[in-house]
């Protein structure tokens, strides 16, 4: 059984189910509307029993991952057929599988000595964002889109005295509103270089550099698409600044920010989540110079506001503590920095504040890498070019708050 071809017909069954819906409603059905909801709640348990039997065979395929001598084969056999300028195709499992682990190739058995003077240094701080890691990745191979529903608001309860509703119609309670959110494929192209001198290094040794710069690279690129979509005017990958459902509307919330100052944290901090409760596992996305600019704030003691703690792993990463509260942040290069921002003709987005699994990056089908020699070839550099195609988009309401300046005058 083909699960994913059955994923997509369940979706295309819920959102044809969730516009009738939305049509008897309109028309004052309600019977049909009841039929409608019950159909989507039964879709919906569908949906993930399917998800689930997906996500496990996905959990045993990146367990499965060849290690030590069969690893090591593998990768000169790859090494081999780029050395070749032939292509060599990664899954996306295998995608997936570089993604949560978070390592690369060569730090793993890969690596074998041949001699010293044969790496080629990365320089510091070269690793991309860390949001690549940390949003809901997923293998939609085989589709040609994928549409993800979301509750935007509840069914409603009605209260009433009952002295005056007794023996009476009680009206309708205020029904429940839903959005659909779309995942196109978008088409993304990795260009690289390196040195030609890496063709020295063993087979295993040469893949495995070719490896994580093609990774890098793609990731680099992911990471700003992420957070700021395609850029067209009609998107196929959306970002989480520009995250829109099936009816136009936006599906992140917005919170009006001017400077780095010491409000600063609790305005997103509260700014997330219901009228009902703070929402939970949320993360500061911002630029490197806002970092610096929220640890030099000082209070009138020369004290600092807030003190920043990098993670020592992954010095992308860290907490801000603002009293007895940690925020976790990630930095990301690709975002406005909100204190080299003044206000203008029209808002500006910048900071991020949510919980990065409510952004789904799908990957649909391998990613393609090959090695030219002729690109660059007057200075001695090897050409890496790979190809993959990816979507993306906010799959909850709301899932995202983000930071705006608004214009001038407003």
């Amino acid at each position: 059984m083909d699960l994913r071809r059955k994923l997509i017909d369940l979706a295309d069954q819920r959102t044809n189910a969730l516009t009738n819906a939305e049509n008897a409603l309109a028309a004052g059905n309600t019977t049909e509307y009841d039929s409608a909801m019950e159909k989507v709640t039964n879709l919906n348990a569908e949906i993930a029993r399917v998800q689930n039997l997906l996500a496990e065979q996905q959990r045993k395929a990146v367990e499965s991952a060849p290690t030590g001598a069969e690893a090591r084969d593998m990768a000169e056999e790859r090494g081999e057929t780029l050395r070749r300028g032939d292509f060599v195709n990664f899954s996306a499992v295998e995608v997936i599988r570089s993604v949560r682990n978070a390592t690369t190739l060569a730090s793993g058995t890969l690596v074998m000595p041949s001699g010293a003077g044969d790496t080629i240094r990365d320089p510091i701080g070269n690793d991309p964002s860390s949001i690549v890691n940390q949003v809901n990745v997923q293998d939609l191979t085989g589709m040609e889109s994928y549409s993800e529903a979301y509750v935007i608001s509840e069914l409603t309860a009605k209260g009433g005295k009952v002295s005056t509703n007794a023996g009476k119609v009680r009206g309708a309670s205020d029904s429940p509103t839903f959005g659909v959110a779309k995942i196109s494929p978008y088409e993304l192209t990795v260009t690289d270089y390196v040195d030609r001198n890496v063709s020295r290094l063993t087979p295993a040794n040469y893949y495995a550099k070719i490896y994580n710069m093609a990774m890098r690279a793609m990731y680099r690129k992911l990471a700003e698409l992420i957070v700021n979509g395609d850029g067209q005017k009609a998107p196929d990958m959306y970002g989480i600044k520009t995250a829109k459902n099936k009816a136009g509307a936006n599906i992140f919330a917005t919170a009006n920010v001017s400077a780095i100052n010491e409000s600063l944290l609790d305005t997103f901090f509260y700014a997330y989540g219901s009228d009902a409760a703070i929402g939970a596992n949320a993360r500061l996305y911002l630029a490197k110079d806002d970092l610096k600019a929220l640890g030099m704030l000082r209070n009138n003691d020369k004290e600092r506001v807030f003190k920043v703690h990098p993670e020592a792993g992954n010095p992308n990463i860290g907490t801000i503590e603002d009293g007895g509260v940690f925020h976790p942040y990630t930095i990301v290069p690709d975002l406005t920095a909100l204190s080299k921002t003044v206000a203008g003709a029209s808002p500006v987005q910048t900071m991020l504040y949510g919980d990065p699994m409510n952004f789904m990056l799908g990957l649909f089908g391998s990613y393609s890498v090959r090695v030219d020699e002729s690109i660059k070839g007057e200075e001695r550099m090897l050409t890496i070019l790979g190809d993959a195609m990816v979507g993306g988009n906010l799959v909850v309401d709301k899932g995202f708050v983000v930071g705006t300046v608004p214009k001038s005058g407003s």
